[in-house]
């Protein structure tokens, strides 16, 4: 029986030496391991052929397999030899010997084998032959191979079907390179993705940049991203590596794989990639950054360039220091040494511990953060503050109107010595929605919320949703509050020109896709839209006017006096008149959270010597322990806080909060080496049980009468701190087994765990709402009949037709480029990928993570359709009104049933809609000028 893979087997072997009387199941016997057989040959196949016993009683196949297709058809097995060049990582192919083929042509190739497109046995020498750019044009070479990703089966000869596509590239114009133009900030990155049996060449892949990065642009194809993922592309469960219950010490081959590709690099044709470093968040992905050394410089120069790491000691914070650079950010200004000031920090010492009330922030002045604002693209207002790199700082600082010194920092900001003087900004300070989740309804409820207030708010949060699909006005009103952006401008302005919500295709199937991944999260995460809340930038009250249990928070938006039960909302005073201040009781808490201490009921108060500071919650520097580290320990190095006003949602009653003091940390003797960097990142994946520990929370909060304050959840809450300082500490959290869950509540949806249905009120949200999210994709497709009855004569302008070939060919180039796109992440269809409302990736991809570089990516392929539309009405003959004619012959083209089905050949995309909309100001006034001569005859003939 031959059975074809999608992916490689998972391979485990029968751990002999366990002790078995500890199992609850046989099965805890068996251990996961990697490709045992010869060359690997596991890994380079597609295919898994079984010898089954003559005779013997088999199992109902179509059952057991229900998903494959039988085929009875005869096959001839034949002996072959292994393809892969390097027989440790497989399928890996190389061109043959004297072959100069480009680096990007032959990751392409790698990428297609491993994937199933290309079958590595047929690709000879006069494969390679027919993808020489030296003989070939290079344009045709990559569309051919682009094209190959979308073939429905294995092409098993290659060579015919190249020269096939040649021929017809050669007697027409093919689509350009799938590559967007990027903006600044953006760059184009490949990624290998490594499983226990195989790997996996992925992209280029669009990336935000950072420093790193930004030093050697020549040398952006040397960079390469490396992911350790599971078979099913999933995280590699830290029992992957070290069993649960095997020897103490026991590590498998999984691990030795890990830490032998991090040792020994990856070889890729001519180039040989080192480890170099990890940035936190790529440690909490089991992701890393290599390089291929080239003459005159190797990882170790760049890491030797990034900074003086010798005073650095502990593995852990040496391994977080080199990362520190590699974190995604924006180059802004250089800022001189002379031009800072170092301040002192704020300390108290209590019971043998030291808190610092300004751990991680500083201070800019008015004058520079304006200027950085600018560089940030916030053209108008200036934020208040900056999550920043500069040199070897890190943090937050703050605007003071007062300071002459551009930055003043402080020690806890100071992590290493480096002579890099650009401002690097991460994130700042901004109007940013508030969601209630299930750690923080479990926090909550425990103290004493009541379960209607939480099915009220939910019931409210759908019933928004579903009034957007009809109502222009409250669809405007979800857009600002849960999505601001520049894509939401777009269906804005389509709103209140006069589409309906319902009418018009774009923008029906934009505010369905919108509702639909708002009410997945409902489901999955009971995600639920707070209308009084905002999640804030943490900052320090530098003027010393805040007392212990006060904050100054003051929030953007517009809007009359309001009160909210025994919060009141007012007008701030200075510039910004749409900005209100609040007083009265506010709950903060800072996610992840699982202690009932973490959540917080302070007395929002008006310091008028605060009023610069907007869209973020403000702490105060007195008292006998920080405000942001009774919030699950953190700080205010770039934290975002919950901040709630909401009355209803204010508990009854709050208990202390945990103590966060981390545990010491292990001291070398020694300066740090990079093989023990290694060996930790190795380590952090087999000690990663932040997940194991979270969900345990939530089983066991979920079952006990006390909730999150019942024995169980409050050893679940200190484990999980040391989980979370891991990374810096390198201590790991050792998980006893009476904390281990047995069995799942409903909400958690585990298919293949035992389950019982949830009585808590997180359970009681979810069964009401999970049959209306959705499980599979209902948004209206873009259909012929559609098109036919949908298409706007409206939107036609006298001389549209003189432009409708140019506009039919950057159709195809946009869509050909968003295709291709979507395909990167995963992503289904157009309208999550421009709506940024997520609701399916690629496993190998993170939705909150990878949202960023997804929407700046679409940002930048909807400025270069800018550009080609700018370049139609450059012309010769065009003239000012032409523009609008430009903008109709792309509506043409997108929207009339001629051309429906004419685009994304081969990709198996639904019909593309947002091509014209790139230039939605022009659409709009044509569309506006058509009602307002409408509305003029009327009423000529009344």
């Amino acid at each position: 029986m031959v059975l074809m893979l999608l992916d490689a087997p998972q391979i485990y072997e029968k751990d002999v030496s366990a002790l078995s009387y500890f199992k609850e199941t046989p099965d805890d016997q068996w251990v996961r391991e990697i490709d045992f057989t010869p060359s690997c040959s596991i890994g380079q196949s597609s295919a898994l052929c079984l010898e089954l016993p003559h005779g013997s009683q088999l199992p109902n196949f179509c059952e057991n397999f229900a998903r494959y297709k039988e085929n009875d058809r005869k096959f001839i097995l034949e002996s072959g030899a292994s393809f892969s060049g390097n027989l440790h990582l497989v399928p890996i192919v190389g061109p043959p010997q004297g072959s100069n083929l480009p680096f990007k042509i032959l990751f392409k190739i790698n990428t297609l084998v491993q994937n199933g497109c290309l079958s590595g046995p047929t690709l000879d020498t006069n494969f390679f032959r027919w993808v020489d750019p030296q003989r070939i044009n290079i344009s045709f070479i990559e569309h051919a191979l682009e094209k190959l990703y979308y073939l429905e089966e294995c092409c098993y000869e290659p060579v015919r079907w190249l020269h096939e596509q040649y021929r017809t590239y050669i007697s027409k114009q093919v689509a350009g390179s799938p590559a967007i133009s990027l903006d600044t900030g953006l760059v184009y990155v490949r990624r290998v993705q490594i499983t226990p049996c195989k790997v996996y060449f992925c992209g280029p892949e669009v990336n935000v940049s950072n420093r790193v990065l930004r030093n050697y642009p020549e040398d952006i194809d040397n960079f390469l991203r490396v992911s350790f993922l599971d078979e099913n592309s999933e995280k590699i469960h830290s029992t992957v590596i070290s069993p649960r219950m095997s020897n103490e010490g026991r590590r498998t081959g999984v691990y030795r794989r890990i830490l032998s590709i991090l040792q020994n690099g990856i070889v890729i044709g001519d180039k040989k990639f080192d480890f170099l470093a990890f940035s936190s968040s790529q440690l909490r992905d089991n992701s890393a950054w290599m390089f291929a050394s080239r003459p005159g410089l190797t990882a170790a120069d760049i890491r030797s360039r990034m900074g003086d790491f010798s005073q650095i000691r502990n593995v852990a914070k040496y391994a977080a220091r080199l990362g520190q650079s590699f974190s995604s950010s924006k180059e802004t200004l250089k800022v001189a040494k002379h031009e800072i000031e170092i301040i002192p920090d704020i300390e108290i010492h209590r019971d043998g511990t030291t808190y610092v009330f300004s751990d991680g922030i500083g201070k800019i002045s008015a004058e520079l953060a304006h200027r950085v604002a600018i560089k940030c693209g916030c053209k108008s207002s200036t934020p208040s503050a900056f999550q920043i790199r500069y040199g070897g700082y890190k943090g937050v600082v703050a605007v003071d109107p007062t300071s002459s010194r551009k930055l003043s920092l402080r020690k806890s900001m100071f992590k290493y010595e480096s002579e890099n003087t650009n401002l690097d900004v991460l994130s700042w300070s901004k109007y940013r929605p508030c969601f209630l989740n299930r750690q923080l309804i479990t926090l909550l409820s425990t103290l004493g919320v009541k379960d209607h207030v939480f099915e009220k708010k939910q019931r409210e949060a759908v019933d928004q949703l579903d009034t957007i699909l009809k109502d222009p006005l409250r669809a405007q009103e979800a857009l600002e509050l849960m999505s601001p952006g520049e894509n939401t401008n777009i269906l804005k302005e389509m709103l209140m020109c006069g589409y309906k919500p319902d009418a018009e295709p774009f923008l029906s199937m934009m505010l369905q896709t919108f509702r639909a991944a708002k009410l997945l999260e409902l489901r999955t995460k009971t995600r639920i839209f707070v209308p009084n809340g905002r999640s804030m930038m943490g900052c320090l009250d530098e003027t010393r006017t805040l007392e212990y249990g006060e904050v100054f928070v003051q929030i953007s938006g517009t809007g009359g006096r309001q009160s909210f039960g025994d919060s009141l909302m007012f007008y701030g005073s200075g510039s910004h008149h749409d900005n209100f201040i609040l007083e009265g009781k506010v709950v903060v808490a800072k996610n992840p959270c699982l202690h009932p201490g973490d959540v917080r009921i302070l007395s929002a108060v008006d310091v008028p010597a605060l009023h610069h500071m907007v869209d973020c919650v403000v702490f105060p520097q007195k008292g006998m322990r920080p405000h942001p580290d009774e919030c699950s320990g953190s700080d205010l190095d770039g934290d975002i806080y919950f901040v709630c006003w909401d009355h209803d949602l204010i508990p009854p009653r709050q208990i202390n909060p945990m103590d966060y003091t981390p545990a010491p940390t292990k001291v070398l003797d020694h300066d740090v080496m990079i093989e023990e960097v290694e060996e930790y990142f190795t380590n952090y994946i087999g000690n990663d049980k932040l997940g194991i520990i979270a969900n345990a929370h939530t089983v066991f909060a979920d079952k006990e009468y006390d909730k999150a304050l019942c024995p169980p959840c409050k050893e679940l809450a200190k484990l999980f701190s040391i989980a979370l300082e891991f990374p810096k500490t390198g201590v790991p959290a050792e998980i006893p087994f009476h904390l281990h869950v047995k069995e799942y509540p409903d909400f958690m949806e585990k298919a293949n765990k035992p389950t019982y249905e949830s009585q808590s009120v997180i359970g009681k949200l979810f069964r009401e709402v999970k049959d209306v999210a959705p499980h599979n994709y209902d948004i209206r497709s873009f259909t012929r009949d559609v098109a036919m009855q949908s298409y706007d004569a409206d939107m036609e302008v006298d001389g549209f037709e003189d432009y409708v070939r140019d506009a039919f060919y950057y159709k195809s180039q946009y869509d050909f480029k968003l295709g291709s796109l979507m395909d990167c992440y995963g992503i289904r269809t157009e309208s999550e990928i421009l709506s940024g409302s997520l609701m399916k990736m690629s496993k190998s991809f993170d939705k909150r993570k990878d949202a960023e570089a997804i929407a700046l990516a679409v940002r930048s392929l909807r400025k270069e359709a800018r550009t080609w539309f700018n370049k139609m009405g450059s012309g010769t003959y065009a003239g000012a009104d032409d523009v609008y004619a430009i903008a109709s012959a792309w509506y043409h083209v997108t929207y009339h049933p001629y051309y429906w089905g004419c685009y994304n050949e081969g990709m198996y995309h639904d019909h593309f809609l947002s091509f014209p909309w790139c230039v939605y100001d022009k659409l709009i006034q044509i569309k506006r000028d058509k009602m307002s001569i409408r509305s003029l005859h009327l009423s000529l003939r009344g």
